[in-house]
């Protein structure tokens, strides 16, 4: 039980990792966009823009979500099964 509350609560870092870098490069890019769209709307319109969002949001969710899983797992067995955590002396 304690295993799985760890690797879940990883997974949810993860997620909410992965929430702070979307919002901090959409923030960015819409910044940008709405500064010179002809330059750095890469000849997309703003729909295309939308579904490029709604692509990358998905993708970055599922890294997200997957990063946390598989660093709760490598951070369990570092420190619970190969106990590498303790100073020696």
């Amino acid at each position: 039980m304690k295993r799985t509350i760890y690797i879940l609560a990883f997974t949810f870092l993860g997620f909410l990792l992965q929430f702070l870098i979307h919002a901090w490069v959409e923030i960015w890019y819409i910044g940008l966009l709405i500064s010179n769209f002809s330059t750095y709307g890469l000849g997309l319109s703003w729909q295309q823009w939308f579904l490029v969002h709604h692509v990358l949001a998905v993708i970055l969710l599922i890294a997200g979500i997957v990063f946390g899983y598989l660093q709760g797992r490598y951070w369990w067995k570092q420190i619970y099964v190969l106990k590498r955590w303790r100073k020696k002396i």
